[in-house]
């Protein structure tokens, strides 16, 4: 695996939201590090893409590796700043699905590698039925469903540990407090 892309050591719990678009993830993730007194790692494809939307530049295959880095840097170095639990807002399984859907036939053989070996205790995988909310970066409101499947199948077939949240804002928050909870008890 390519240094770039991986995980610095660290003995914290890192919880990873993941899913599609307009699924409450960062929202998930603001209050759960509110909850824990931690920080959670934002989402660099979105500052990426707001940069290149100032220069009336679109996303191409050729941004997903610069994406990545600049995902993993800032897990890397939040992770510096917290002494027990790491809430990742995305990570690269998610920028590898992501990139696998929006360039057909797109495969990075460091990138896969990174996704699948990079370590997290556990992904929440937030489901469609938050409305979905326009800005200036999403745009598949109508491919939902498509895009649920391609993260789900992604943990299945990675056998990464998951937990499905649906629901209302606070039925999430709940769920994902109960569990976290319980990883904490079983890492002390």
């Amino acid at each position: 695996m390519e240094e770039y892309l991986r995980q610095s050591p660290s003995n914290n719990l890192k919880i990873v939201l993941f899913g599609p678009e307009s699924t409450g993830k960062t929202v998930l993730a603001k209050q759960l590090a509110a909850h824990y007194n931690t920080v959670f790692v934002p989402e660099y494809s979105r500052t990426y893409a707001l940069e290149k939307l100032k220069k009336n530049e679109t996303l191409t295959s050729e941004d997903v590796m610069p994406i990545a880095k600049g995902q993993i840097f800032l897990e890397n170095e939040l992770s510096k700043t917290v002494e027990n639990l790491l809430i990742c807002d995305t990570n690269l399984l998610e920028t590898k699905v992501y990139a696998e859907v929006y360039y057909e036939g797109f495969y990075n053989e460091v990138l896969t590698a990174s996704a699948v070996q990079n370590y997290y205790n556990l992904y929440f995988l937030t489901y469609i039925d938050i409305p979905w909310e326009a800005d200036d970066v999403r745009d598949k409101p109508n491919e939902r469903e498509t895009m649920f499947n391609a993260f789900q199948n992604a943990l299945i077939d990675y056998n990464k540990p998951y937990v499905l949240l649906k629901g209302t804002y606070q039925e999430r928050f709940d769920l994902a407090v109960k569990h976290i909870d319980n990883l904490i008890l079983k890492h002390t």
